[in-house]
């Protein structure tokens, strides 16, 4: 299978090769002419910042640790440099490919001391020059540790948050609330992030965030589909506040990265996890993989039942003609859903620099919804008899189907951090809902109106295509560039009926059927470099997008087309264990196909939401300063940020026929600054305290519909987690989470809290543990929001999920052969 594989790309590689080659000998060519040109420009701009610090000499030691045996790169090695009295200077890990690049302020004797577990230490002494700038130790063999590999067992003390310069790193296994429940429930505990209780996912308060699934877009991220994904199955989640040119130019907010889990152990491993809820929230998550030389297969599977309690409350006043009028609203809603899902693939080694990767995933849902409505209608707001009273009941059945194909193909090169990678994705997925609602008036006089029906079909159609290339230099300039495709096609056909005597005819003449097609293309290059203690990182995206919106009746025919440039730059400091670092990047945010969508449900007698089709999108240009400082048992990560976002997007509420509509609209701009503080302390061992803070101002300007939407305000979210290890292997977690009072123009939120906490002991010799946990622990987690116009008044309470009380149990188990233990290739999807 390798050598056909190697065969039929070999072409195309050959032609991959010359033409790098050719480009890294004309850069090499004129080396010095390029550095000195735009070395001295950065040195421009990042002479600024020099008076704050004190430059030294600084020395690059770097190079690659693998197995003695079977050459297979380490990573996670530590490797420490000591002075001549065995003093630590810096320490630091190898990375997934086995390289580290370790940078100090060195002289004299120093010694290189390896170190992992399953092998033998590995001790090096070095004399460095006093005009040594950088040292290749190139690369080092360690030699399996017989006696070490007999204990198959492997605990470690990491925390389950990583605080790093370019994005935080939060390990899911290592947090006892994030091991039950979905993706939401995890999301909900990482720094920065917050998901409201609706569904709806922001980063630092703002909702234009991009979600990745392994570093790509899924469909599983849109229409609240997270909470298919099981906790269980998430190894870890990356938040990157400014990303570089390699990633999408999507999401002002920046980007969630979620990684699913792939196994790292030989021989045959995986896990069971039950779980039972109150609420019924029932889970069977198995998982089996199987790693040996050549390949490495990986499985999750996820089987669910779940219910969810919601209560809506509703009081508005109109004011029509002078004639005030008053309606009270309450919705229980009984949501019951089905789930299933699968992930499947294989990373196949061809030989030591090249790997394809495979995989698949499906993901099915069946929910019957029912929702009871109770109207009370008012012309006197001290009466207590109503003038009306009507009742709706509505019953829901859908159906979706999410199917996911994903290769990869990675070819490294003896070079060091050289790397080819090349990515096709294709999804499609399927959806079915059915509405039955029956409408009924018991005041002033009983009546029974005619029975509604709605039915909504739709699909989508997704394929990617993407290339990356890294090229270094020399051992720490690198120069990156890379191509992407992506085209998707969906269609939703949306039909509302009322039933007239025997027969049913089109109700409001809803009977649409919308076409929509989206083609992105973009491609990026970017160049970075380091001078002693400084670094930079400069890259340029073209993105190009066409978007055609049809419906079958020529209502709404409209072609978008968005080209446009965008430039990053990533300015750092390094010195010791601190890290000052400023970065730019301009990002756009595309109105999703739901916000283009034209046509209403028709479920709530009294208000509706529809899409926009003449949305555009809006673009912004976001500018940080972060610093990063840490100590032996506390880590500092402040940061303040502005961002400028033109055609800013937000939902507008206005009256029509009675019935209040909401849709989403541009206005002219936002800007936004704010500072947001991470801390992360560890005052005893066992004992972790996180704390966040993210306080921001905004200042909207537009208006629309003769409306005036200027606004300016401040917002304050905070979040505090315990964990500690308690005696007989049990672990305790606690949460509060804290948003504060949010306005514009239109509409207030009240301030937001919910607490959580959870308990987990560990059994049976470490292989299986007991987690219990809440959450919304006393029903704190309660939307209230107030919106108001020139002629309305409306206040909301909303509570869409209860209290949720789950007990989960894992067993987990490893066939492992020890003289085959070795640590696994990392996955080439990051």
């Amino acid at each position: 299978m390798g050598n056909a594989f190697e065969k039929s790309i070999e072409p195309f590689a050959c032609f991959q090769e010359r033409y790098f080659i050719l480009s890294a000998n004309l850069v090499l060519q004129n080396q010095s002419k390029i550095n000195q040109k735009m070395k001295q420009s950065i040195i421009r701009i990042l002479i600024l910042c020099m008076p704050l610090f004190g430059v030294a000499q600084q020395t690059i030691i770097s190079g690659k640790v693998r197995d003695n045996a079977t050459k297979e790169a380490l990573p996670y090695v530590t490797v420490t440099i000591q002075d001549n009295a065995s003093k630590t200077i810096i320490t630091g890990i190898t990375d997934h490919n086995g390289f580290f690049n370790l940078e100090a302020n060195l002289k004299g004797n120093v010694t290189i001391l390896l170190s992992y577990t399953g092998y033998q230490n590995y001790t090096r002494t070095l004399e460095i020059a006093s005009n040594k700038s950088k040292i290749e130790l190139g690369t080092i063999d360690l030699i399996a540790d017989a006696v070490q590999l007999k204990a198959v067992e492997i605990t470690s003390e990491k925390s389950n948050i990583s605080l790093k310069l370019d994005k935080k790193v939060f390990e899911v296994g290592k947090d006892v609330l994030s091991q039950n429940g979905s993706a939401h429930d995890v999301l909900n505990g990482v720094p920065s992030v917050a998901v409201s209780p609706a569904g709806a996912i922001s980063l630092r308060g703002n909702s234009n965030v991009l979600v990745l699934i392994n570093g790509r877009q899924s469909g599983l991220t849109q229409n609240n589909a997270l909470d298919q994904i099981a906790a269980d199955q998430i190894e870890r989640i990356e938040v990157i506040t400014n990303p570089s040119s390699r990633y999408d130019a999507a999401g002002s907010a920046g980007i969630i990265n979620i990684i699913l889990k792939k196994n790292k152990k030989s021989g045959f491993s995986g896990q069971v996890r039950l779980m039972a809820g109150s609420p019924n929230d029932s889970r069977l998550n198995p998982s089996i993989n199987y790693k040996s030389d050549k390949i490495n297969i990986f499985s999750n599977f996820s089987i669910r039942s779940s219910d969810y309690e919601g209560l809506y409350t509703t009081n508005q006043s109109t004011n029509t003609n002078g004639t005030a009028n008053f309606m009270d609203r309450v919705q229980n809603e009984d949501r019951h859903d089905d789930g299933k899902l699968l992930y499947l693939g294989a990373d196949y080694y061809i030989n030591e620099h090249q790997t394809i990767t495979a995989a698949f995933l499906k993901n099915g849902t069946h929910d019957n919804d029912k929702t009871d409505l109770f109207y009370n209608y008012r012309s006197n707001p001290n009466s207590s008899t109503p003038d009306s009273l009507l009742t709706r009941h509505g019953k829901s059945l859908e159906k979706r189907d999410y199917s996911q194909f994903e290769f990869n193909y990675t070819r490294n090169f003896k070079q060091k951090a050289k790397k080819w990678t090349i990515d096709v994705q294709y999804d499609w997925w399927n959806s079915d809902k059915k509405w039955d609602l029956s409408t009924q008036r018991s005041l002033p006089d009983p009546l029974i109106y005619p029975s509604i029906r709605t039915k909504s079909i739709g699909n989508s159609r997704d394929f990617l295509a993407k290339s990356d290339f890294i090229q270094p230099i020399d051992s720490v300039s690198i120069l990156e560039f890379g191509i992407k495709t992506e085209i998707r096609k969906v269609s939703s056909n949306y039909l509302a009926e009322e039933q007239q005597d025997d027969s049913w005819v089109i109700y409001q003449n809803i009977d649409n059927d919308l076409n929509y097609n989206e083609t992105i293309t973009g491609a990026y290059t970017q160049f970075s470099d380091k001078m002693k203690a400084f670094s930079y990182m400069l890259g340029l995206r073209a993105e190009f997008t066409d978007i055609t919106i049809k419906d079958l009746n020529n209502t709404y025919n409209d072609q978008k087309n968005y080209n446009k440039l965008f430039p990053t730059a990533n300015l750092s400091y390094k010195l010791n264990a601190s890290t000052l670092q400023l970065n730019y990047s301009k990002r756009i945010r595309r109105p999703s196909l739901y916000a283009l969508y034209p046509f209403n449900e028709v479920t709530d007698l009294n208000a509706q939401y529809i899409g926009n089709p003449d949305l555009n999108p809006s673009y912004t240009d976001a500018f940080e300063m972060a610093f990063l400082k840490t100590w032996k048992t506390f880590t500092l990560n402040p940061s303040v940020y502005y961002q400028y976002e033109k055609n800013y997007i937000q939902d507008f509420t206005f009256r029509q026929d009675d019935i209040f509509l909401t849709m989403p609209i541009n206005i002219d701009y936002e800007i936004r600054s704010g500072i947001e503080l991470s801390t992360l302390y560890n005052p005893l061992k066992g004992l972790q305290i996180n704390a966040e803070m993210n306080f921001y101002h905004f200042k909207q300007k537009g208006n629309y519909m003769e409306r005036n939407l200027d606004y300016s305000s401040n917002n304050l979210t905070g979040r505090l987690s315990t964990q500690i290890k308690l005696p007989s292997k049990f672990s305790f977690q606690g949460r509060y989470n804290f948003r504060g009072a949010k306005r514009d123009a239109q509409t207030t939120n009240k301030a937001l809290q919910s607490i959580d906490f959870g308990l987990s002991k560990l059994l049976l010799k470490d292989k299986a543990t007991i987690v219990f946990d809440v959450t919304n622990a006393f029903n704190l987690r309660q939307i209230k929001n107030t919106t108001t116009g020139s002629d309305y008044f409306i206040s909301n309470n909303i509570i869409p999920n209860a209290a949720r009380y789950r007990l989960s149990f894992v067993y987990r188990f490893n066939l492992t052969d020890p003289k085959a233990i070795r640590q696994a290739k990392d996955t080439n999807r990051n």
